[in-house]
């Protein structure tokens, strides 16, 4: 019965989490928009502590840099970025 509420509760606190990065992840870059939201409709629940403050971080670049990273003209200097900049690249549309 505890597990069922801690359960629920970890739910509930990851979709309130989700609500609040859908905002953070709204861009001036709708390709921007479309690629953070495709890590968060198929990645984010499933992702790590570590990976989701790696995502956190990425949330803190300056669009001309991600949008330079996902198309591949450059490539950040943090591994873990560069990492997770690459996976969400190879998620499906």
């Amino acid at each position: 019965m505890n597990d069922e509420i801690g359960a629920d509760e970890r739910e509930r606190n990851d979709e309130l989490e989700l609500r609040r990065l859908r905002w953070r992840c709204r861009r001036g870059m709708r390709e921007l928009d479309q690629l953070f939201g495709r890590y968060l409709d198929r990645a984010w629940r499933q992702a790590s502590d570590a990976e989701r403050g790696v995502f956190l971080r990425l949330l803190e670049t300056e669009d001309d840099k991600l949008w330079h990273w996902f198309m591949g003209h450059e490539t950040s200097s943090d591994a873990e970025l560069q990492r997770l900049v690459e996976s969400i690249g190879k998620l499906p549309p």
